[in-house]
């Protein structure tokens, strides 16, 4: 299992607590010397030390941020779900490459969707039915949504100037864990492939909530949160085959989440 590369990070309470302990030992030294200017460097950096203590990090409000944006559309697709007897499965549907040329009436086929079916339905969705754009697929019965991690891989795509079905598996391990790693949308990612499967696990996720009973969400454990939903939109788009989310879990304290993604051999 491959782990993303770790970044050296400094903590603002090691530097709040390294700024109070020079501000209270200056404000020692100054008495003993009697030094007004010592004085005042203490008393600034024991304030800032303080302060570093008593700010809320940026990545707590983010993250709060992040996960009240990305509820609606969940909550959505769960209206939708309650309307139709679907199987308990979703496929992330490969796009063709940017720079491929299709004839206009096949412009929809760059852009990746998801397929829900309903209980009964056998087979893929059509082809015509995801150029056109369509909500509702008649032949197998189903609806085709965007996925939730389109957005987060069509950034790093944009960021890197890259498109992932240029990428192979054998390469996607290394490659996508460092794309995801750059958003700092998470602690750390681990990946492992095995054939026809995919591992991820995810620690420390800022969607992590998205998961709790706080929510309960059902198109959740269908699509996963963002960063599993990118995770199978890019092995879909480096295999060029469609996939599905087997499985997800999480630990008891929601701190880690792994996800199971199988590339359907058709």
């Amino acid at each position: 299992m491959k782990t993303n590369p770790k970044k050296p990070k400094i903590d603002s309470s090691i530097i709040a607590i390294l700024f109070l302990v020079s501000g209270i030992a200056l404000l020692d030294l100054s008495f003993f010397w009697g030094s007004q200017v010592i004085c005042f460097i203490g008393l600034g950096l024991t304030f800032w030390g303080a302060l570093f203590l008593l700010i809320t990090p940026a990545k707590q409000v983010e993250g709060t941020f992040l996960v009240t944006s990305t509820l609606p559309a969940y909550m959505t697709i769960d209206r939708i779900l309650k309307d139709i007897n679907h199987k308990n499965e979703a496929y992330y549907i490969p796009s063709y490459p940017k720079d491929a040329y299709l004839p206009e009436y096949l412009k929809g086929l760059k852009e990746m969707v998801t397929f829900i079916p309903e209980e009964h339905a056998v087979g893929m969705v059509a082809i015509e039915d995801i150029a056109k754009g369509k909500l509702l697929s008649e032949n197998p019965k189903g609806f085709l949504i965007t996925p939730p991690g389109m957005g987060i891989l069509d950034k790093i795509e944009q960021r890197h100037e890259t498109d992932l079905t240029k990428i192979p598996l054998s390469e996607l391990d290394d490659t996508l864990l460092y794309l995801l790693s750059e958003l700092y949308l998470t602690k750390e990612i681990k990946m492992a492939t095995k054939e026809n499967e995919i591992t991820i696990e995810i620690r420390g996720s800022l969607y992590k909530k998205l998961y709790s009973q706080e929510y309960n969400l059902k198109s959740i454990n269908l699509l996963g949160c963002p960063l599993v939903s990118a995770a199978a939109c890019a092995v879909a788009k480096s295999t060029g085959k469609p996939t599905t989310i087997q499985k997800i879990e999480t630990t008891p304290d929601g701190k880690t989440t792994t996800a199971t993604i199988k590339i359907l051999q058709l």
